[in-house]
């Protein structure tokens, strides 16, 4: 069932048209269906459009389902499209061997850590590489992206799309937007080295975009009118305690790794902003700065993702999908009863309280 729609969804304020807002989706599995709430929450929304979205690994799938879903049925088009997709994940899911425990179940937990398909596969996976587990490179999400979007058609989508894969040539981010997009780009970039071969596209390979930007932020600061960027994130920024075993070094390494290019971006956003402040100059006198100026950010985020082990991105039952998807739509809720009047006026969330860095 999808989420209640609750009685504080704003109206347009006043006789003004919608807010543009731009998306930026990260990475993160099965934890996408968190990013799939709030996006439910933001289209239940008459006072809020989208703009462009920038989206990495799960957060260019629900980017590129819900330009599709969109512009074949506007906002009610792009919900029935995300649930189709998440369905159809869910479903092909419930053929892999790779589930919970019995014993898991009954406690609620939604790790996979328990499973013996689970221990084998992650076992498995640091000895032989994808190309010799998987030498026909069989993937099961190609099939159920090629059913759930029409590529062809997202090149005339209302919706700006740009998503990321890292070039494993060079290292380097790619942006690919609505003309370049296909099933093998959104694959690309969500193709985990360990667990698939590299997508190559125009002759060069390509693994998962959250090595180079997870998501990058500059194509939408760059190329949409839209002001405000809501941030959602699924990865943990920070996590209390220190690893000691094997899995949570692993675990947490992954976290910092899948961060650490977003945090770069942000602080280079943060330092642009800070030289304009103290420049004592307009924006417009400035040409690296009139993209940067009036940038609004806001984060979504819950403190749940914390709770979560890295096994259960791996985990799509429906139940947990659908508790992931209630509580993207509760955290987004959340966001407009405590910063719905920021939007289009200031950021609500602090670049230099997240990055721990005071710029002197």
């Amino acid at each position: 069932m999808p989420p209640k729609s609750s009685s504080s969804i704003q109206t347009p304020r006043s006789d003004e048209a919608p807010l543009p807002i731009d998306l930026a989706l990260q990475g993160g599995g099965a934890h996408g269906a968190f990013t799939w709430g709030v996006i439910e929450r933001i289209l239940d929304d008459p006072s809020l459009t989208i703009s462009s979205i920038t989206g990495t690994s799960a957060g260019a799938m629900n980017a590129v389902v819900l330009g599709h879903g969109y512009t074949s049925g506007g906002r009610d088009g792009a919900k029935a499209a995300l649930e189709a997709f998440w369905r159809r994940v869910s479903d092909a899911a419930r053929m892999s061997p790779i589930q919970r425990t019995p014993f898991d179940v009954v406690t609620g937990n939604w790790s996979l850590d328990n499973s013996p398909a689970y221990v084998l596969f992650d076992l498995v996976s640091r000895l032989f590489s994808p190309y010799e587990i998987n030498p026909a490179n069989i993937n099961p999400l190609r099939d159920i992206l090629e059913e759930s979007v029409d590529f062809d058609a997202l090149k005339r989508a209302p919706i700006k799309l740009f998503i990321n894969a890292t070039n494993v040539r060079t290292g380097l981010p790619r942006v690919f937007r609505n003309e370049d997009l296909s099933a093998d780009v959104v694959l690309a970039s969500a193709c985990l080295p360990l667990m698939h071969q590299a997508i190559e596209i125009d002759g060069d390979p390509y693994w998962d975009g959250g090595f180079s930007g997870n998501p990058l932020l500059t194509p939408v600061v760059r190329e949409s009118s839209a002001r405000d960027i809501l941030l959602v994130q699924v990865n943990p920024i920070e996590r209390a305690g220190v690893p000691k075993t094997a899995r949570e070094i692993l675990n947490r390494m992954n976290e910092i790794s899948f961060n650490s290019s977003l945090k770069k971006e942000l602080r280079a956003i943060a330092v642009f902003q800070r030289m304009l402040s103290e420049s004592g100059r307009a924006p417009e006198e400035l040409a690296w700065a009139k993209d940067w100026a009036g940038m609004r950010l806001h984060r979504i985020t819950t403190p749940r993702m914390v709770e979560l082990g890295a096994s259960s991105k791996l985990n799509a039952e429906w139940q947990f999908l659908c508790m992931l998807r209630e509580e993207g739509h509760a955290s987004m809720e959340q966001f407009m009863s405590e910063h719905g009047d920021d939007l289009g006026t200031r950021a609500s969330f602090i670049i230099e309280d997240l990055l721990d860095t005071i710029l002197a």
